[in-house]
């Protein structure tokens, strides 16, 4: 038991009647499925001190020093005078605040921990869980190590006026301090945050997790209701809710915390200095797993490599996340509006490299799936999930690694109004200036600017059997020809085979698909993608941000004004 300024534990209760179905749990069962209903699931309150226990490594976690602030600033009374609500919180939960910071390890990984506690003061932002917020923060700063946050608040003091809301002015500011420095930020929402935590350090880290049924936002549901007269929908304001709508990164229960969080955490050891190099055992990239010459890709129809890139059977970019990472997460959500299905991502460990990978993901054979992945063209809100995933991955020293399957950007009258040509747009920008190393890999159809807005890259490889092109040959065929059974004289007019694309110099090399396609054999396609990847990463990695940008930036400056000469004699420069 952790134990740091709380008095002894009371007693757990002989029963415990679910909030969520109301049937009686027994006590000992209760506190073995860490308060957590085994019969609806519903995940029950926790304490700070719990809450430390159940996430920290036994034995190591040691106090962050308490930081005192002002005492009731504004000498506040209601029906109570502040000073006396202040010392029953205190004593009832022998807490000197609503938060306690720690410094501990979570699967033998260095964190700093601040985990919140309802119980005191309904959680309430005030100065004193301001200045322990930072002091947390300061301290992560000074051992460069990861900042987890645990929150459970239902807003800011309000006996501590408008004191209190400078702390979310405060705990913005460190968060961002913390962002300079690159350091890994992770956030998990308990039940309830809402107002001055939601809107501060609470949505600000990094990844963000929610236990089930957490309820986050900035106003709440009642005062919603009495607001607008308006009756909210069932599971408003959810974990649920909010995933589905890009607040949060996952919904993670309770069991599999501490798990998911060890994961993340070892990205924190990628975010000082350059990125590390494979561990020793790691498989050396084989020779030949790039194709770079034209006379070792062999010619094909233009019409019958669109086809094979449109077979329902390729992998997709999750099936070649599960063939090529270990740990990968897949983190969701453009913190605005929308979890986009057509766009995947997440970090994981490549040959036992840390890298963000992200990707276009058309969905599984089925109709049903492909139809809820928008058959892999992206929304605005999945161009922007992107380049989320992208920040993260610069600001933590990650190489990224882009898988493109679309037929192109979503054309719906939704995405053009929520800005579409932006969001494309603002990713080209973004990646011209990334700091680290991006490979982007054309593993089926690469349609148009949706397919670009992922591939401004310094290595592009297209598969043997994949496409780029600006339109689809059936898109052309209808403009040009006025006809679309012109569509395969269209495609071979548009050289978007991946020979043509390495004769172009649009590519800089092509990555070799097993006999037949790589629908034909997903193990042996995922190998060789992963050995063309390792063999790209392994350039890149050693060099210097500067060198990264100059020779990203001359590798698309030369388009349309060099012709023919393929991208990868701009190799080397430095």
């Amino acid at each position: 038991m952790v134990q740091i300024d709380e008095r002894p534990a009371e007693p757990a209760p002989e029963w415990v009647r679910c909030e969520g179905c109301a049937e009686l749990v027994y006590g000992k069962r209760f506190g073995r499925t860490l308060s957590v209903c085994p019969g609806c699931g519903w995940h029950g309150h926790l304490t700070a001190h719990q809450r430390l226990d159940q996430l920290l490594d036994p034995g190591s976690a040691s106090p962050i020093a308490l930081v005192e602030p002002l005492h009731d600033p504004l000498d506040f009374t209601d029906t109570r005078p502040y000073t006396e609500r202040l010392a029953d919180a205190r004593a009832t939960t022998g807490l000197h605040e609503a938060v306690v910071c720690v410094q501990g390890r979570i699967e033998n990984r260095p964190v700093v921990v601040a985990a919140m506690d309802f119980r005191f003061l309904g959680g309430s932002l005030g100065c004193g869980v301001g200045a322990l917020i930072t002091e947390a923060a300061h301290t992560s700063l000074r051992e460069r190590i990861p900042l987890l946050l645990v929150t459970a608040s239902g807003g800011a003091r309000m006996q501590e006026g408008v004191l209190s809301l400078m702390q979310m002015a405060k705990t913005a500011q460190v968060l961002a301090e913390l962002d300079e420095a690159g350091i890994l930020t992770v956030s998990v929402i308990t039940d309830p945050t809402y107002g001055g935590v939601a809107a501060s350090f609470a949505t600000l880290a990094d990844v963000i997790l929610a236990e089930p049924g957490a309820r986050l936002g900035f106003a709440g549901p009642r005062v919603i209701e009495q607001t607008t007269g308006q009756r909210l929908p069932d599971g408003f304001q959810t974990a649920e809710f909010l995933l589905q709508h890009g607040m949060v990164d996952d919904v993670v229960p309770r069991s599999a915390l501490r798990t998911t969080l060890g994961r993340l955490l070892a990205l924190g050891s990628s975010a000082h200095g350059p990125v590390p190099d494979p561990p020793p055992d790691a498989a050396p990239a084989p020779s030949g797993a790039i194709l770079h010459r034209l006379e070792e890709v062999h010619e094909r129809d233009s019409w019958e490599a669109v086809r094979l890139a449109r077979h329902p059977d390729r992998p997709t970019a999750l099936d070649y996340a599960g063939h090529l990472l270990d740990d990968f997460h897949e983190l969701h959500g453009d913190r605005l509006a929308e979890d986009c299905t057509a766009i995947i991502g997440g970090p994981g460990l490549l040959n036992g490299r840390p890298v963000m990978l992200i990707g276009c993901h058309k969905g599984g054979p089925g109709l049903a799936e492909r139809q809820h992945h928008k058959f892999g063209m992206a929304t605005p809100a999945g161009y922007r999930k992107a380049a989320r995933l992208m920040r993260m991955a610069a600001k933590l020293g990650l190489p990224i690694v882009t898988l493109i399957d679309t037929p192109g950007a979503n054309p719906g009258p939704e995405s053009e109004r929520s800005g579409q040509a932006v969001a494309i747009a603002e990713n080209l920008r973004l990646m011209s200036r990334l700091k680290v190393p991006v490979v982007a890999v054309l593993i089926g159809e690469g349609g148009s600017g949706g397919a670009l807005a992922l591939a401004v890259a310094d290595r592009v490889l297209v598969s043997a059997h994949g496409v780029y092109s600006v339109i689809s040959p059936e898109g052309c065929a209808a403009i040009l020809w006025k006809q679309p059974e012109a569509a395969p004289a269209a495609a071979a007019a548009l050289r978007l085979d991946a020979r043509e694309l390495l004769r172009l110099g649009i590519v800089d090399g092509v990555v070799p698909e097993p006999p037949g396609g790589a629908h034909c054999d997903h193990v042996a396609a995922a190998a060789l993608l992963g050995a063309a990847l390792n063999a790209a990463l392994d350039e890149l990695v050693p060099w210097e941000p500067d060198r990264l940008l100059r020779s990203r930036r001359s590798r698309f400056h030369r388009f349309g004004v060099e012709e023919g000469i393929p991208a990868r004699t701009g190799r080397g420069a430095s």
